[in-house]
């Protein structure tokens, strides 16, 4: 804890937990979504069947409908053949005993039938139709409500609207849904050194990269990026652009900044104009993590560095985000064995840059970097993961299991 009164040097753990109670209080609000627009969007009501799924009995196969208690119970019984029922059909013929009617894939079940023998198991001669022994009862017939009974729920709030999702809503001839509002997202990088790509390098001059990444991790995540800018290092240059970006952001994030250096301003310009909630996390890389916030909107200040800056917002900005957007689905998190033993001696939680490989087994590996620096932007553009070493010095070998970071 810190004489400010906020903690520092947490442990990763707590630090998701500070931002999830943080991001759980500004909810972003619900908001009328044509199905076309919803892809990404998570529900922010139940949805429950408005009827059945399907909404009547239908044929699962292209054959010939009649009555099951008719099947032979030895030897072969011909059927008359009384009419056609195709899907979209509007109506269908009363079948009696000893009749049937051609049917098709997603066809209405006929008043009189319950089963369906497919179209290669009969013999048709004119308008009989010879069905041989074996068939049996209520085959081939898709039942009105075995997807969905009329008022189940079949969504909840929170649920991530995938193909999935929009084609069971669909189904239920439901055109809009309830859906949270995407998050406002603020992208700045800081430093004096940066400059826009397409602009020569001056001495000491490097090109702004940090903002174009945070930005397109943001689209990535779904949200909506409102501002992407530099900043030079002066206090009262980032004090205005953090307060005209809280304006209109849900999360502002920015990148550099946030550690002991001289030029690390806004730890102290965040203290006056709002408040924070931790600086610091034990964590490789990203411990300066910073975050508070301005108004109603989240503050993340990351590191810098480009790898430190990536992770940091997969971790927390990300994490935010879905809390923010009352996610309920929690991905399982998934894991692989090491290819190579890694020596950690340090006791911050780090996080790993991998490449992923599956041998003819069927097991995923996860091979490390040789270089692991936070400033190496090639070692991120090569990742396929991040695997997650737990806090605490030690040796893992190689075949140990690691989590892979969602």
């Amino acid at each position: 804890m810190t004489d400010s009164g906020y903690p520092t040097r947490i442990g990763l753990e707590q630090a998701l937990e500070i931002v999830a109670a943080c991001a759980a209080q500004h909810r972003l609000p619900p908001e009328a979504s044509a199905l076309a627009e919803a892809q990404g969007r998570v529900l922010a009501e139940d949805v429950h069947a408005p009827h059945p799924l399907p909404p009547f009995a239908n044929s699962a196969m292209d054959g010939f409908a009649l009555r099951g208690a008719n099947l032979p119970t030895d030897g072969e019984r011909a059927f008359e053949l009384i009419g056609d029922v195709f899907a979209g059909a509007t109506a269908a013929p009363a079948v009696e005993p000893g009749q049937c009617v051609r049917i098709t894939t997603g066809a209405p079940m006929p008043p009189g039938t319950d089963t369906v023998v497919i179209k290669e198991n009969v013999v048709v001669d004119g308008t009989r139709v010879v069905v041989k022994l074996g068939e049996k009862a209520g085959t081939n017939v898709r039942r009105a409500g075995e997807d969905y009974a009329e008022g189940d729920l079949a969504l909840m709030a929170g649920t991530p609207l995938g193909a999935a999702q929009l084609a069971v809503v669909s189904a239920f001839g439901i055109a809009q849904i309830q859906a949270r509002r995407a998050p406002r997202i603020a992208v700045i990088a800081t430093g004096n050194e940066l400059v826009p790509a397409g602009t020569p390098l001056g001495f000491g001059q490097i090109h702004e990269s940090n903002a174009v990444m945070l930005a397109a991790l943001a689209r990535d995540s779904g949200m909506r990026v409102t501002l992407q800018r530099c900043v030079r290092d002066d206090p009262d240059a980032l004090r205005v652009a953090l307060l005209e970006a809280a304006a209109e952001a849900d999360i502002i994030v920015s990148s550099g900044g946030v550690s002991a250096g001289e030029a690390d301003h806004l730890p102290r310009v965040l203290q006056t104009i709002g408040e924070t909630r931790f600086h610091k996390v034990r964590l490789k890389p990203g411990m300066p993590t910073l975050f508070g916030q301005i108004g109603a909107c989240l503050y993340f200040g990351l590191p810098g560095n480009p790898v430190a800056s990536a992770v940091t917002f997969r971790v927390f900005v990300r994490f935010a985000a879905r809390s923010m957007l009352g996610v309920t689905t929690v991905p399982k998190p998934p894991r692989a064995r090491l290819a190579a033993p890694v020596h950690k001696r340090h006791a911050r939680a780090e996080f790993a840059r991998c490449c992923l490989h599956v041998d003819d087994a069927g097991v995923q590996w996860a091979m490390p970097h040789a270089k692991q620096g936070s400033g190496m932007l090639r070692g991120l553009a090569e990742t396929d993961a991040l695997a997650l070493l737990p806090e605490g010095a030690r040796e893992f070998a190689a075949g140990d299991v690691v989590m892979l970071w969602p």
